[in-house]
């Protein structure tokens, strides 16, 4: 494609597209699976990427910071949110995987296709600035990554994660499949990193057992943090992307094809969202473990984090954070960017080149750190930015899943559904009040 970035092949399926070997071979491989001749894991192996990639948006600069505040402060208290969050995403994102695989079209091009055309402009318009307000808070982690690290100036800082983001994007010259590898070994490195937290805060493995299955809320403080923890859990562009990336990665010929497609996709949501919301409860336990527990209570955002941990833990500990961090940064960048393309094209039909696009949403990010904006606030204002928009995919999510004229025998079942719709009303209530409270409302049942 002219614009450089091929990411899920948006293109009608009579339509040829150039498919290197590495594509070829994958394909291939899936095929093979399909049709019996792979047996195992050998079978799952050329299926796991597009889940992958969708789970970066659950391992952001924007969940360090949560995590770390309810780890801090509650100690493993918290933790049965961060799963009730997790589970949420499973579901919300194996049925927009699935809604590529059914329909061969991603979630904004069947808004597009079924509402009017003012209704996927205003959509397109909302969707762009939750796309925007994502990216920012990706940029200005790695950016503080870089500047905690190796002492670079927030500004230069910026302008090395927007270079790096776009030279790994060009990846997708070369195929699908050599940036799914690339962003799934991001994740793998993630996850490297919070193990060997693990093993260097020594977190009390009962207590982790215990309260991520217990419910608990204490003041309204905790109430708040639990607000924010499920509601910037499922993001507005992971759910527009990962349809995307299913949508003709291997075009069905059957509904038994199909079938099939969608029990390797259920299998790779379930490891690759699994494996995200391990490293949740890892940050929030390692928090908890090199915090709560020594009287630092108080610790709240990322940077003091670093500063706290390297007399607690040493400085080992606070560079292995900082590194994951900066791992998170940059892939969950690269993702936004990725989603930013499948927003544009599907609800409007055209694109730009994705020089382009680095080059715009660089530029909030680079104004704010240049005009010496408070991070931390700015990271609140995207929340609540992405917030707003969060209803916007969900609905139209279930909406169309729940179609049996669009999604044939990939259809939900009645149960999915249902538990689709309650996912929504909590999200969405719980986004209300996060909204509600950060522009000062104060709710009756708060302390």
């Amino acid at each position: 494609m002219s614009d450089g970035l091929n990411i899920h092949q948006n293109v009608a399926p009579n339509v040829s597209i150039p498919i290197n070997l590495n594509t070829n071979k994958t394909v291939e491989a899936c095929r093979a699976a399909i049709s019996g001749k792979r047996k195992g894991i050998r079978a799952l192996l050329p299926f796991l990427g597009p889940a992958f990639i969708a789970s970066i948006a659950y391992m952001d600069p924007g969940n360090f910071a949560t995590n770390i505040s309810s780890g801090s402060e509650f100690g493993y208290n918290m933790l049965w949110v961060a799963v009730l969050a997790n589970v949420m995403a499973m579901l919300l994102q194996n049925m927009s995987a699935k809604l590529g695989i059914a329909t061969g079209k991603n979630l904004p091009e069947l808004c597009r296709e079924h509402f009017s055309r003012w209704t996927s402009f205003t959509m397109w318009g909302i969707s762009e600035l939750a796309a925007m307000a994502t990216d920012l808070a990706e940029f200005l982690g790695a950016s503080l990554a870089l500047n905690l690290l190796f002492g670079i100036p927030m500004l230069y800082a910026a302008i090395l994660t927007g270079l790096a983001t776009y030279l790994i994007l060009m990846l997708d010259r070369f195929g699908f499949r050599p940036l799914e590898k690339f962003i799934a070994a991001f994740s793998l490195l993630i996850g490297a990193c919070y193990l060997l937290e693990t093993f260097l805060s020594h977190p009390d493995f009962a207590q982790v057992a215990y309260h991520s299955v217990v419910p608990w809320l204490g003041n309204g403080d905790s109430i708040m943090l639990a607000v924010g923890v499920v509601g910037a859990t499922v993001m507005p562009h992971a759910i527009y992307l990962h349809s995307g990336l299913t949508q003709n990665r291997v075009i069905p010929h059957s509904d038994n094809d199909k079938l099939k497609l969608q029990k390797f996709n259920t299998k790779e949501v379930f490891i690759a969202l699994g494996f995200a919301g391990l490293i949740n409860l890892a940050m929030m336990y390692m928090a908890a473990a090199a915090f709560h527990t020594t009287g630092h209570s108080s610790v709240a955002d990322i940077q003091s984090a670093y500063m706290t941990l390297t007399p607690i833990l040493g400085s080992a500990a606070a560079s292995v954070f900082l590194i994951s961090l900066l791992f998170s940064g940059i892939s969950s960048s690269v993702v936004g960017t990725m989603a930013g393309q499948v927003i544009m094209q599907g609800f409007v039909g055209f694109s730009i080149p994705v020089w382009v696009r680095r080059i715009v949403t660089m530029l909030p990010t680079l104004a704010i750190i240049a005009l010496g904006v408070n991070p931390t606030m700015t990271l609140v204002i995207s929340q609540v930015v992405l917030s707003i928009v969060l209803p916007l995919p969900i609905i139209t999510l279930i909406y169309f899943t729940k179609r049996k004229d669009i999604m044939g025998v990939l259809v939900n079942k009645r149960w999915i559904t249902i538990s689709s719709i309650l996912c929504a009303i909590v999200i969405l209530f719980l986004n209300l009040l996060l909204i509600y409270q950060t522009l000062g409302g104060k709710m009756p049942f708060v302390g």
